[in-house]
């Protein structure tokens, strides 16, 4: 692998880590530690598996109300890595994630690379500049996307 921080993370056990510790530790890691960790398949699976199966749990139906959307996320790979797809189908207060792209059309999708999704599901970064920057890209409703995070308890750090 690249660096001890990739390391470390690889030897997690993600089940007894935080939201908190994990925004901590997503906000030590440098571009270099991103891209060891995106660049080893069999990690960065584990990582995002990990990271959308929070998602249910992370879930605020008081803040979704009546909200009805299919997000697709599109993290993409680099260096040989594929691009890995997920769905959050947002529904009568409840979130379900699923791996894979399905045959329902999103009402938004997220395209972006590792680090910023990292970056984005950890409270490190704020979708807006991400958007702006052009690190983040969005096909569909883009109001949904801007208030994404609002939907998950996610850590400020």
């Amino acid at each position: 692998m690249g660096t001890d921080k990739a390391e470390g993370i690889a030897g997690l056990d993600f089940s007894s880590v935080t939201p908190e510790e994990f925004a901590r530790i997503v906000k030590g890691l440098s571009g270099k530690d991103i891209s060891a960790i995106a660049t080893d398949a069999p990690l960065r699976g584990r990582v995002l598996r990990e990271v959308f199966a929070r998602m249910e749990r992370q879930f605020r139906p008081e803040a979704a109300g009546t909200l009805k959307a299919l997000i697709r996320w599109q993290v993409t790979g680099s260096e040989g890595v594929e691009d890995t797809v997920y769905e959050t189908d947002i529904a009568e207060g409840a979130c379900a994630v699923r791996a894979g792209r399905s045959e329902a059309e999103p009402r938004v999708t997220l395209v972006m690379g590792d680090a910023e999704f990292l970056k984005l599901v950890s409270g490190n970064a704020n979708p807006v500049t991400l958007f702006m920057t052009r690190k983040l890209k969005v096909v569909g409703d883009v109001a949904l996307a801007a208030g994404l995070t609002r939907y998950f308890d996610i850590p400020k750090v």
